[in-house]
């Protein structure tokens, strides 16, 4: 498996800013949807209204990069609506300089999120042409983000512990890897249920112990591996 080290994550590349003009408009409306559905972290908005999610899409569906769904990237895979990424990160709740694992890479949107955070991103893909095109992304846009093409559910624990782990994926129960890469203190954010519907389960750690809220109705991929779906 190869990987990249992050140095410093460059928000406000001058690629970037180029590519924000063309969906102005519709990247406004994303915004104020994703308020009127109760999203509150100002940081976030600050970081979605900077990425364009218009680069992480396939060409074919450029003109849908802001509406509020899901769409296909390839291998089955999909990009996640923008409410379901934004929720996600809220309730990971980031600090800049954090540590943050993503099991999941897809098109590297949820990635580019956390890094204009000010987060130190590390991000595992199964699929080896979706992380290749992902890591041209982060290059492109100036993210200096980890990345290894690997089996996600059992994390990443040479760089372990994360202060936060969010998984792109849904998976038939919490992988106990991840658990236990989780900083005291730190945030596991990931999709439980069937191949159809998952609830979404926030854990936190405590010392030994981990403290876990359930919010209902997401629906995601399958989380392949190890320690998910075979």
């Amino acid at each position: 498996m190869d990987s990249k080290l992050p140095l410093t994550n460059i928000p406000g590349n001058p690629n970037e800013r180029r590519s924000r003009g063309r969906f102005e408009m519709e990247r406004h409306e994303m915004i104020a949807l994703l308020r009127q559905r109760g999203i509150r972290d100002e940081k976030l908005m600050d970081a979605m209204s900077m990425v364009d999610r218009s680069m992480f899409v396939q060409d074919l569906f450029v003109n849908r990069a802001y509406e509020d769904s899901a769409l296909p990237i390839g291998n089955s895979q999909t990009i996640s609506q923008p409410y379901t990424v934004a929720f996600m990160t809220e309730a990971l709740a980031p600090k800049e300089g954090d540590k943050v694992l993503e099991v999941g890479t897809g098109s590297g949107y949820q990635a580019a999120i956390l890094a204009a955070m000010g987060a130190r991103v590390f991000t595992i893909e199964r699929h080896m042409d979706l992380l290749v095109q992902a890591r041209k992304r982060f290059d492109r846009l100036g993210y200096q983000i980890a990345s290894k093409c690997g089996d996600g559910t059992i994390g990443w624990k040479e760089f372990a512990p994360f202060h936060g782990i969010v998984v792109t994926a849904g998976a038939p129960e919490v992988p106990g890897p991840l658990l236990d890469q989780l900083k005291d203190q730190g945030r596991l954010v990931i999709p439980i249920g069937d191949l159809d519907v998952q609830n979404l389960h926030i854990i936190r750690r405590v010392g030994d112990r981990f403290e876990t809220t359930v919010v209902d109705g997401f629906k995601f991929v399958p989380l392949i591996g190890k320690k998910g779906w075979q």
